[in-house]
C-alpha cells in the first residue's frame, strides 16, 4: 500500500494539501459564528493563519458585494473544484492512479 502512495506522489500529495485547506476554511467558517475575529483561541489563530493567504487570493476573483463572512466556503468551493480538476486532468494524460480489483 505504501508503494502505491509514492508511485503516485504527484497526485496524493497536493490533493491532501487541497482537502486539508477545504476543511480548514469549513472549520473557520463554522468557527466564525461563535469566536470573534480578534480571539486569541490557539484553534482560531491556527486556522486564520492557514486560511488568510487562500482567502486573499478568493477575494481578487470574487466579486466585492460577497460578504467577508461567507468567502472561506466560496474559497472551500473553489478548492473543491480544483482538486476535481486536477483529478480529471491527470486522468485524461492517464496519470491517475487506477482503481483495481483485488
Amino acid at each position: 500500500m505504501g508503494s502505491h502512495f509514492w508511485e503516485y506522489w504527484y497526485f496524493h500529495i497536493p490533493n491532501y494539501i487541497l482537502a486539508a485547506l477545504v476543511y480548514t476554511l469549513l472549520g473557520r467558517f463554522a468557527m466564525s459564528f461563535f469566536l470573534p475575529p480578534d480571539s486569541p483561541n490557539y484553534i482560531w489563530r491556527f486556522f486564520r493563519r492557514l486560511t488568510d493567504p487562500v482567502l486573499r487570493t478568493v477575494a481578487v476573483i470574487t466579486p466585492r458585494f460577497i460578504n467577508g463572512l461567507v468567502l472561506p466556503p466560496i474559497a472551500a468551493y473553489w478548492l473543491f473544484l480544483l482538486r476535481y480538476l486536477w483529478l480529471w486532468l491527470l486522468a485524461a494524460y492517464g496519470l491517475a492512479p487506477q482503481i483495481t480489483a483485488g
